[in-house]
């Protein structure tokens, strides 16, 4: 095997398309800023039990696993950068009052999440703790909006969900707790004949509503519908009034609910959300409530936020244009050395010529150059 040959689902980021990337972390970063969040960086590695603190078994097969040499304790390549910043809040920060933080950083997955996914997305992402109200998730929802438009996307679709409806129909009814894990895979696949023979002993009124869910999903007026299928419960009319009111808060966005999409469900704990774009098969942001993650670090504080893949975005968007350049001969004569300096310092690109080569770049296009006249480094124009 050629050893320039890399694994599958891994690659190499090339000079245009690494500009692209890095400019919308830049933006993200700057409007993230705008908002009040704060920049973190959690550590590549760390501890497995820290990294799977509230994550569920689906986290541990994403992890690569390794043994600290130092410790002999089994550590993790971060899969997601979420939980880490839930540790810095509870522990690190051990602040009171409301924290927004944010990050960006590589990942790793032992397999991609997705058709065409990378093993190795450039996580970028926002979160709120210590405030428990929709007020919260109304604003990260609508920063993950914003980010996408950063990006040049105009065309998006939000799709909603909430844990808590699931968990008010089956808060009393002992068998269906009994079975939740096995619940909620029937329900995100939407397996009618699987849920019909699960649930034959739960009580009829659970039954039903669970039956039914599979069918709640479509445009806003889900929302109505499900309040006249399902039972009249605090905890189904609390879910459908949070997501009743971010879908008024989605602006341009397309909105769809499914109240069967319950990917991550152990992992969070009230409105979830996925943001899917043209041209994309997965999700390119994905975001929802997760209040008890803080917990197993000392602090249960109310959370929410969302994260996205710049790697994917970056796909989407149209090629970086050639940024001007200017060319310059290598000298070590102090008048060139001023001049290129000059240059630079007014934020011009200088690319010196080498002696016995040409420049040959895919990001600039020297369109002028510099030049002695009359004893004078002067510049002109090319062409």
């Amino acid at each position: 095997m050629p050893n320039w040959l890399l694994p599958e689902n891994i690659a190499d980021v090339l000079p245009s398309e690494a500009r692209k990337i890095e400019e919308l972390r830049r933006a993200m970063l700057d409007n993230f800023r705008l908002y009040g969040y704060e920049l973190v960086m959690p550590p590549m590695l760390e501890y497995l039990e820290s990294l799977l603190t509230g994550t569920g078994q689906d986290m541990d097969l994403r992890i690569f696993k390794l043994v600290d040499q130092l410790s002999g304790r089994t550590m993790g390549v971060r899969a997601d950068m979420t939980t880490q910043v839930a540790r810095i809040d509870a522990h690190l920060l051990n602040r009171s009052s409301v924290t927004r933080l944010c990050y960006a950083g590589s990942v790793l997955h032992t397999r991609p999440s997705g058709l065409h996914a990378t093993r190795e997305p450039l996580q970028i992402g926002a979160e709120i703790y210590g405030h428990a109200g929709l007020e919260a998730d109304a604003e990260i929802q609508e920063l993950a909006l914003s980010s996408l438009t950063l990006a040049g996307i105009s065309k998006v679709r939000l799709d909603l969900c909430h844990v808590g409806v699931l968990r008010a129909i089956i808060a009393s009814d002992a068998a269906a707790r009994n079975r939740e894990a096995e619940l909620f895979p029937l329900l995100e696949s939407k397996d009618i004949p699987g849920l019909r023979g699960i649930t034959r002993e739960f009580a009829s009124v659970t039954k039903d509503a669970l039956l039914a869910l599979p069918n709640l999903y479509g445009d806003a007026t889900t929302i109505a519908r499900a309040r006249q299928i399902l039972p009249q419960v605090p905890g189904i009319s609390q879910a459908l009034d949070e997501l009743e009111l971010l879908i008024k808060q989605a602006g341009t966005a397309s909105v769809t609910v499914d109240l069967a999409d319950l990917r991550g469900y152990h992992y969070h704990s009230g409105v979830m959300f996925a943001a899917y774009v043209p041209g994309l098969p997965n999700a390119v942001a994905r975001g929802g409530r997760y209040d008890h993650v803080g917990e197993a670090f000392g602090r249960a504080r109310p959370a929410t936020g969302f994260s996205m893949d710049l790697r994917e975005l970056a796909r989407l968007m149209r090629g970086a244009e050639r940024k001007s350049a200017i060319r310059a001969p290598w000298g070590t004569e102090p008048a060139l050395r001023q001049k290129i300096a000059e240059l630079r310092s007014m934020g011009e690109v200088v690319i010196q010529t080498l002696p016995g080569h040409e420049n040959d770049q895919d990001e600039f296009d020297c369109d002028r150059v510099v030049v002695c006249e009359n004893g004078n480094w002067i510049l002109k124009k090319l062409g």
